[in-house]
């Protein structure tokens, strides 16, 4: 039996990632020319066009998508054929690590996690990025970000992903607000001006879900993109901050004149993720980053 080139299924494999015919070859080390004759030699192999013109674009034909996760799965067998005994020597290890995440995770976790990677790696070096808006697969496709943790991450079918932690919102305000003179009820909660923190810019989201079910509406007066900036506006206001209930000791660390109450709705736990692109998956230094940081996120911090 004549076996199939691989290399055929490593382009594929980066065509169908690119969605590109530049963008696979710039992968392989390829000249675009190189990689269309290739195209054309899968084309002809399968049958089938596999991207076709849209626009000033490619897109997969019906063919390519069913294949997709099958061809992405030969490929990374293979790799842990020739690369699974591979290991790193993370005395001398010098990387840089890029990671995108919020504020509120770098406060957490930061200083944790870079003396953990420093006890076994001392030259690496851990850089935090900010997070944008809706681009979370096109930035780790592009390479250059090596992890986004967050809960709320747009993801392609590709990227891998790992739970870290689970947490639940909880209420937060000035010690002498007004709320705490009484019961805490879905319309006492729903009385006060709020804070939403969004890198998207939204004011909405489950609580106002939840909210709607008591037929109650509260007023976002405050939108910003990080709850360390958001926490500095309740001390003087009536602005209450919905937040993840892990930060807390964070928040009484600051000293700031702030309490916490649970949120009188039947919110669901919010999950955090680690994510990762494939191209990653088995390689030594990273994976050696993702355990390292799964732990740190098992420590109280």
């Amino acid at each position: 039996m004549q076996l199939p080139d691989m290399n055929l299924l490593v382009a594929l494999d980066a065509l169908l990632d690119e969605g590109s015919v530049v963008g696979a070859a710039q992968r392989m080390n390829l000249s675009p020319a190189a990689m269309s004759r290739t195209l054309s030699r899968i084309r002809e192999a399968l049958g089938d066009p596999v991207l076709v013109r849209a626009g000033r674009g490619l897109v997969p034909t019906p063919r390519a998508l069913a294949l997709q996760e099958q061809v992405r799965t030969l490929v990374e067998q293979a790799g842990q054929v020739f690369h699974g005994g591979d290991e790193v020597h993370l005395p001398t290890l010098d990387r840089a690590f890029n990671i995108r995440t919020n504020d509120l995770f770098i406060a957490l976790y930061g200083a944790q996690l870079l003396s953990m990677m420093h006890e076994q790696a001392p030259r690496t070096v851990l850089r935090f990025v900010p997070e944008s808006g809706g681009d979370d697969d096109l930035v780790l496709r592009d390479g250059r970000t090596d992890l986004i943790i967050s809960s709320t991450i747009d993801l392609g079918p590709e990227i891998k992903v790992q739970s870290l932690f689970n947490t639940v919102y909880v209420g937060l305000a000035r010690r002498d607000h007004p709320i705490f003179d009484r019961d805490i009820t879905p319309e006492t909660f729903a009385a006060y001006p709020q804070i939403s923190v969004s890198r998207r810019g939204r004011a909405n989201g489950p609580i106002d879900v939840e909210l709607a079910n008591y037929k109650v509406q509260r007023r976002v007066a405050l939108i910003t993109p990080s709850f360390h900036s958001a926490m500095f506006s309740l001390p003087a206001s009536d602005l209450i901050l919905p937040m993840p209930a892990n930060i807390l000791n964070s928040v009484q660390r600051l000293g700031l004149p702030l309490r916490s109450f649970e949120i009188p709705l039947p919110l669901e736990r919010v999950t955090v993720m680690q994510a990762w692109h494939p191209r990653f998956h088995n390689d030594p230094a990273h994976r050696w980053l993702r355990q390292t940081l799964k732990t740190c996120c098992e420590v109280d911090p």
